[in-house]
């Protein structure tokens, strides 16, 4: 096992980084494939919420499906079909072919992440499970990162669809790999859940259509969010009622959340969302459209956050099982906090020199954070959970990451439109400041020009304004996350990390 180690980690990060990717690759290309899909702004935003909706939905099968056909072939399978699907979106000659198999490569993948997870806990040994959960780590929260860079450059330089393309010769790879050197798990029969898993999928599907459309649609303004919002409350209230009292076998344990280490972890992750996730889509905004930045440009100055996360974990995974994980999470909460409230100052003066601390520090934080959260949430569950475990804490990162990004974009949107609404106020015909303002332009206050310019002067400082007040929302929920950590129970030495039994070939 020990002389595959290396090539099992390439085979399933691999895959990981590939999945992972997708979720913000394509954002920054979606106006380009909107024009040559025919599509609405409205409508090519489905691209991404079928491939949510769809991840969502299969995530939470991974330790059923894993039970009853191996982890081997599940990988295999998954990747095979995240391949073919990425070849046909990238073939796409209309906005219904796009969303369809969108949705197919959204279910291909939904369990990649949890399923490299698993295999990494499984082929390191107990006192290496700080090096497995940081190169696990690197993938899952670097590849996002670095997404919108890559997907800005493939667009500008080749063309929308290498978005997808690119997959092919990392996925077949990774396939390649995997069918040689990953180990399977020894299968067990089990019934499947219809009852459970209907109404998990309808809950957890209409979560992610409200997350996702909410800001857009303006929330509850919306007939079919106000649906979808009753459907998810019915729908998953009733699943833990049915889940927690039925005599069947469910499709997962929920007593899971009994552990008091796995709980903690995963409402960390969820808080994560609006500080991280949610941050760093306000960050890409100011770049890209309040400085205007072009895209690539801005993802370049956004690099030093992943280059930081990516050195920070390195130096975690070496010393996690030195020092007790609630002292890295501490330091890497603080540091985010530093991060967050330093980006609070920003206005339309900075320069790209003022960016590289802050985010930094953002990286910084997420490296001492993701590493060893991601590690003591697997130290004290039973060996036997791990499959099932990882698809749990997989989804719950996923919908916590989807709620970060719908709460920070409404509390921008709104912060700006009240702004803006008390600034406009202030902005009359005969007000001294504005006079000033147009007088070296040669302007009067009741010229049309003269008004234009007024208005977007105003826009600009609304947007500041809106900015600043989410990134001070950001930075609070950061300083939440501190007496979460009053609730960790520091593992034993001994503890090791659940480890399904394994057929080595």
């Amino acid at each position: 096992m020990s002389g595959n180690r290396i090539l099992i980690s390439a085979a399933v990060m691999a895959a990981t980084i590939m999945q992972v990717l997708d979720t913000t690759i394509i954002n920054v290309a979606l106006p380009n494939m909107a024009g040559q899909l025919d599509a609405t702004p409205d409508n090519i935003s489905w691209v991404l919420t079928s491939y949510l909706i769809a991840s969502a939905i299969i995530m939470p099968l991974t330790g059923f499906i894993t039970d009853r056909i191996g982890q081997k072939r599940f990988l295999l399978i998954s990747i095979a079909g995240f391949v073919i699907t990425s070849a046909l979106c990238g073939m796409a000659v209309s906005l219904a072919q796009m969303v369809l198999f969108r949705f197919l490569q959204g279910v291909f993948g939904a369990a990649l992440v949890p399923l490299s997870q698993s295999i990494m806990l499984q082929v390191f040994p107990g006192e290496q499970r700080g090096k497995a959960m940081a190169i696990w780590s690197m993938g899952v929260m670097v590849a996002p990162i670095m997404g919108p860079t890559l997907g800005g450059w493939l667009t500008e330089a080749i063309s929308w669809r290498w978005t997808f393309y690119i997959n092919l010769p990392v996925g077949i790879a990774s396939f390649v790999l995997a069918l040689r050197h990953v180990p399977d798990t020894t299968t067990r029969e089990r019934r499947m859940d219809w009852l459970g898993f209907a109404t998990l999928a309808l809950g957890i599907g209409a979560l992610q259509l409200v997350l996702d459309r909410g800001n857009q649609d303006d929330w509850f303004s919306s007939q079919t969010l106000i649906f979808a919002a009753c459907v998810t409350v019915v729908s998953l209230a009733f699943f833990v009622v049915y889940t927690l009292t039925g005599k069947h076998h469910p499709l997962f344990d929920l007593r899971i959340f009994r552990d008091r280490n796995f709980l903690v972890a995963s409402l960390i992750m969820t808080t994560i969302g609006i500080g991280f996730f949610g941050g760093m889509l306000l960050q890409s905004l100011f770049l890209q459209e309040f400085l205007d930045y072009p895209t690539f440009e801005a993802g370049l100055y956004m690099a030093p956050r992943g280059l930081a996360s990516f050195l920070v974990m390195i130096f975690v995974g070496k010393f996690v099982n030195r020092i007790p994980p609630r002292n890295f999470i501490f330091t890497g909460i603080c540091a985010s906090i530093v991060g967050n409230y330093l980006m609070t100052r920003f206005t339309g003066d900075i320069t790209a020199g003022d960016l590289i601390v802050p985010m930094m520090l953002q990286g910084v934080g997420m490296g001492l954070i993701f590493v060893p959260i991601s590690t003591l949430a697997f130290t004290t569950l039973p060996r036997e959970t791990a499959a099932e475990a990882a698809g749990i804490y997989s989804l719950i990162r996923a919908v916590g990451s989807s709620f970060g990004i719908s709460i920070l974009a409404t509390y921008f949107s709104r912060s700006t439109q009240q702004s803006w609404s008390l600034l406009r106020g202030d902005i009359t015909p005969y007000s001294e400041p504005l006079r000033v303002y147009l007088a070296p332009l040669h302007l009067g206050a009741q010229d049309p020009q003269g008004i234009a310019m007024a208005a977007r002067a105003v826009l600009h400082q609304a947007q500041n304004i809106g900015y600043i007040d989410s990134l001070w929302f950001a930075t609070l929920n950061f300083v939440m996350m501190l007496p979460l950590l009053l609730l960790v129970r520091t593992p034993k030495k001994s503890a090791t990390a659940p480890q399904p039994e394994v057929i080595l070939e």
